[in-house]
């Protein structure tokens, strides 16, 4: 039978929610409805895309792979089809944290200044790739290294590292610190979009200890109030201020690479290229 776009939402909002049910009330449909219509899309392609024999459902290796494509096809056609004027639709920038650093604010009143008619949308998405993968934005600044495949991405900065540290630590009366300074204290580790782990460390002193965590917010709990310390970059001290937490430079530990990242072989925005210009204009002039 011939394939719509219903069935990549049924596909898209089942895996999103994890159980028929949920996703079923998504989409404002029966149970049996959704399980036929997933049934359908897996017979066409003439693979298993959901493991159904657990409660909470799970992705088959074919399902992981076919929902970035799902994703992005879905999101090419709404795209296409939206009846506002192309040069009107919002570009969607994605991050899943810090975004742009102290650059960030610049850049947006340039493109305000610039393109006042086409919206410039930043998006925080606690997600690998801030939602590019998944249709939810149409370019994203990702640090560290950008493993997803389907990506082009564009090098903008390097961002030197810091040590984060409780206020009223002994950490915080010291001006700079060292990897092996932080290592009687569990780390906090970002597993959803973090650029830290243990491979910073030399293997004979690695931390022993680590609190993981799935979010900034999260992550910055937890060092305001004791439990870990952390490692970031130069963007979040001027954009997570906060009275219980010090920054400090980290005098060994590599710099994290900053790249704007877009998919490839998707329709791109028509405003992506000015996107990229700007970006790397407000970064070389502070």
């Amino acid at each position: 039978m011939t394939m719509e776009l219903r069935h990549l939402r049924a596909f898209l909002a089942i895996a999103e929610e994890g159980t028929i049910t949920r996703a079923a009330a998504r989409l404002h449909t029966g149970q049996p409805a959704l399980s036929r219509t997933l049934r359908q899309l897996e017979d066409h392609l003439g693979v298993r895309l959901i493991d159904r024999s657990t409660h909470h459902l799970e992705l088959t290796a074919a399902g992981r792979s076919f929902r970035d494509k799902a994703a992005a096809a879905l999101a090419a056609v709404e795209t296409a089809l939206d009846p506002r004027s192309p040069a009107a639709l919002p570009l969607r920038l994605g991050h899943p944290w810090a975004a742009l650093g102290d650059h960030t604010v610049p850049l947006l009143r340039r493109w305000d200044a610039e393109y006042p008619d086409v919206p410039l949308e930043l998006r925080r998405i606690d997600d690998r790739t801030a939602g590019l993968t998944h249709g939810k934005v149409d370019a994203a600044l990702l640090r560290g290294e950008v493993t997803a495949p389907g990506l082009v991405t564009e090098l903008l900065i390097e961002e030197e590292r810091v040590a984060v540290v409780p206020a009223d630590s002994d950490l915080a009366h010291q001006t700079s610190l060292t990897l092996a300074d932080l290592t009687g204290w569990p780390i906090a580790l970002n597993t959803v979009a973090g650029t830290t782990t243990l491979d910073l460390w030399p293997s004979a002193v690695r931390p022993t200890a680590t609190v993981e965590v799935i979010n900034t917010d999260e992550w910055l709990t937890a060092i305001a109030v004791g439990r870990a310390v952390g490692i970031s970059t130069s963007a979040t001290p001027r954009l997570h201020r906060h009275p219980s937490i010090a920054y400090r430079p980290l005098t060994d530990a590599p710099p994290v690479p900053l790249h704007l990242a877009w998919r490839r072989g998707t329709p791109a925005h028509p405003a992506l290229p000015e996107l990229l210009r700007l970006a790397r204009e407000v970064v070389t002039a502070h």
